[in-house]
C-alpha cells in the first residue's frame, strides 16, 4: 500500500530538517522591502543578484542594532532558518545584524544626507543665532564621558557665570539616537535654557552613528533652542553637524564657541573705559572750542552788544529815576519844613503867650462881639488859666 503524506506532515518534516540543519547561520546580502512594524518587529528581504530570502527580526532583539536599516544597505546577519507552516514559507529568524563594512554605513550616511538636504534641513535660513552671553546651557552627552568633563572645565575657565544643565544620554550603541532625541526634547520643555550643546568624543563611523540617525537630525531641526553640535574630532562630520545651528570640531570647541572669554571681557571693559574716557575729554575740548568760536561770531557779538546797550540804557534810566526821586523828595522836604514853620508860627499856645485870649460859649469860639449871648456863661482862656463869667 502506497504511503501518502498530508501537507502538514510534509511541511513538518521539512521544518524539522531545515531548522536542524541551519540552526545558526551567517548570511551577507542587501536589504530590501524593509518595514518596521508598529509592533516593534522588523520584516525585510535579504537578497543578492540571484536570490532572495525573507527575514524577521523580533522586537527586543532589534534593539541591539545601532543603526537604522535602509533598503540597499549591505549587511551581515546571524540567525537560523525557520518555516512558517500556514504559508509553507521558510525565512531567517535574525538574531543580530551589522553593516557589511564601513562603506555600507558611509552609503547610508550619504543617502540620508541627500534626503535631509533636499528637504531643506541644512538650509541657512533655518539656522538660529548663538547667544553671545548665555545664562544657562543644556548639554546632551554621556554623563561619565571625558567630553563632559572637558566642557565643564572650559565653561568654568571662560565664563564661570554660566549655569550648565546636563541631560545625560547614551551616545553610542543601540537606542542611543532615540535617547539623544528624547533629551533634546526634554531640554526644550524648559523655558530658561539659552543654548544646547550635543556631542561626544571621537571614534569610528560606527561609534558616532547615533549622530547620523534621522531621528537625531529631526529632533535638532525641531528644537526651538539653538544647538551647537560638537561630535568627534576635527575630521569627523555627522548629519547632526549639518542640521545644527553651529558645528564645532570637538566638544571642547563647542563650549568655547558657546561661552565668551571672561579675560577678553575684562580687557574690553578696561579698553572701553580708557578709550571712551579719553574720547569724552576730546569731545568736551572740541565742543568748548566750537562754543567759543560761536560766541565770538558776529551773531553772538551783536546779541552781547545789544545786552550791553540795554544795560547802559537801564543804568541811565535808573540814574534819572533816582535823581527825580531825590528832587521830588527834596522839594517835598522843603515844603514840609515851610509848613512846619507856618504851623509853629500859628501855634495856639504861643499866641496865648503873647497876651491873646480865646472866648467861647458852650464849646463855640466867639470871634465877634455880636455873637455873644448874654444869657449864657462866657469862658475866657488865657495862657496860664481859664475863667468863666456869668
Amino acid at each position: 500500500m502506497e504511503f501518502i503524506k498530508t501537507v502538514s506532515e510534509l511541511t513538518s518534516e521539512i521544518k524539522e530538517i531545515l531548522e536542524t540543519e541551519f540552526e545558526e547561520i551567517k548570511v551577507v546580502g542587501e536589504l530590501s522591502n524593509f518595514k518596521a512594524h508598529y509592533s516593534g518587529h522588523w520584516y525585510f528581504t535579504l537578497k543578492d543578484s540571484n536570490a532572495q530570502i525573507s527575514c524577521t527580526m523580533w522586537k527586543g532583539i532589534n534593539n541591539y542594532v545601532f543603526f537604522t536599516p535602509q533598503d540597499g544597505m549591505k549587511v551581515i546577519i546571524t540567525g537560523r532558518i525557520t518555516v512558517y507552516p500556514p504559508r509553507g514559507n521558510y525565512q531567517i529568524d535574525v538574531r543580530s545584524m551589522k553593516a557589511a563594512g564601513e562603506g555600507e554605513l558611509q552609503q547610508a550616511f550619504e543617502k540620508l544626507k541627500r534626503k535631509l538636504s533636499d528637504e531643506g534641513l541644512f538650509d541657512e535660513q533655518y539656522k538660529v543665532p548663538i547667544p553671545a552671553f548665555p545664562k544657562k546651557i543644556g548639554i546632551v552627552t554621556a554623563i561619565d564621558g571625558a567630553a563632559l568633563k572637558d566642557m565643564i572645565s572650559v565653561a568654568d575657565r571662560r565664563f564661570p557665570l554660566v549655569e550648565l544643565i546636563v541631560a545625560g544620554a547614551k551616545v553610542q550603541g543601540q537606542g542611543s539616537a532615540e535617547d539623544i532625541a528624547n533629551k533634546i526634547g526634554l531640554l526644550n520643555k524648559q523655558k530658561d535654557i539659552d543654548l544646547i550643546i550635543i556631542g561626544r568624543g571621537g571614534g569610528s563611523l560606527e561609534d558616532l552613528w547615533a549622530f547620523n540617525e534621522e531621528i537625531t537630525a529631526r529632533s535638532i531641526f525641531a528644537s526651538k533652542i539653538p544647538i551647537i553640535s560638537g561630535v568627534g574630532h576635527e575630521v569627523d562630520f555627522t548629519i547632526a553637524d549639518f542640521v545644527a545651528d553651529l558645528r564645532a570640531p570637538t566638544p571642547t570647541a563647542a563650549m568655547e564657541l558657546a561661552t565668551p572669554d571672561q579675560l577678553e571681557i575684562f580687557d574690553y571693559l578696561k579698553e572701553f573705559s580708557y578709550s571712551h574716557s579719553k574720547r569724552m575729554k576730546e569731545i568736551i575740548v572740541d565742543k568748548k572750542l566750537e562754543i567759543d568760536n560761536l560766541i565770538n561770531t558776529y551773531g553772538f557779538r551783536i546779541v552781547k552788544d545789544n545786552i550791553k546797550n540795554k544795560y547802559q540804557f537801564l543804568d541811565s534810566t535808573t540814574y534819572k529815576l533816582q535823581n527825580n526821586i531825590k528832587r521830588i523828595f527834596s522839594d517835598n522836604k522843603n515844603k514840609l519844613e515851610l509848613f512846619e514853620k507856618i504851623l509853629d508860627a500859628n501855634n495856639f499856645t504861643k499866641i496865648l503867650k503873647k497876651g491873646y485870649t480865646v472866648v467861647s460859649q458852650e464849646n463855640h469860639y466867639i470871634d465877634r462881639a455880636s455873637k455873644i449871648d448874654s444869657n449864657k456863661k462866657i469862658k475866657i482862656k488865657f495862657f496860664d488859666n481859664e475863667i468863666e463869667l456869668n
